[in-house]
């Protein structure tokens, strides 16, 4: 890559940067329903239009500002795992630690998160943003050149992250009011545990293929 890439690359995170962390100072300052893209956009000193170019709705960049590179992350903790480790047990361990560990800033985040319909939509719909990266990593460990394997794979650890993170925030009373209960690794775990015999049988395959 030319630096003139590089360059256009590194402003183009840093403008999703300012956009998401803009987009949660309002929502957190004023409440989501009283933000507007045109808001976020001036906060972020960029126009409107540019802000589409970036996110669809205020809620995915309220929500981006919490799951930010979280994709990224999932499948690099599945690369980093050792050699021998695995598939499955990688697999679940990179979502679990990377879905269970918001830090501290992001806390009021989630407060935020749970408490608007919304933004729960949003935030378990962004799920679906680790299964790219995530088919590229286990290509990569299963060692196949024609990823459809690690894409349906990809795909279902998604859809198991949804579903633990939908039954996570799902309103827990008749007023809507969310309160999580349980363990969110737990529910992780549980969703995910159905998919271990395709990531045996996916390595054993690519095993006995080398």
């Amino acid at each position: 890559m030319t630096e003139r890439p590089r360059l256009r690359e590194r402003k183009k995170q840093a403008t999703r940067r300012a956009l998401r962390e803009a987009a949660l100072r309002l929502a957190l300052r004023h409440g989501p329903d009283k933000v507007r893209v045109d808001d976020i956009a001036e906060a972020a000193g960029v126009s409107p239009r540019t802000y589409n170019n970036y996110f669809s709705s205020r809620e995915q960049a309220i929500v981006a500002a919490v799951t930010a590179e979280r994709e990224e992350r999932v499948a690099a903790a599945v690369t980093a795992r050792p050699a021998d480790a695995g598939l499955a047990d990688t697999v679940i361990e990179a979502i679990v630690e990377q879905y269970t560990d918001p830090g501290e800033d992001h806390r009021d985040a989630l407060i935020l998160i749970t408490t608007h319909p919304a933004l729960r939509a949003a935030f378990v719909g962004a799920a679906t943003d680790i299964e790219p990266p995530l088919t590229t990593a286990i290509a990569a460990r299963l060692g196949d050149p024609e990823p459809t394997t690690a894409r349906v794979l990809a795909a279902s650890v998604a859809a198991a992250v949804r579903v633990a993170l939908d039954t996570w925030v799902r309103p827990a009373t008749a007023s809507g009011l969310v309160l999580p209960s349980g363990s969110l690794a737990d529910l992780l775990r549980d969703a995910l545990t159905p998919l271990v015999p395709a990531l045996d049988a996916a390595e054993a395959r690519a095993r006995h293929q080398r």
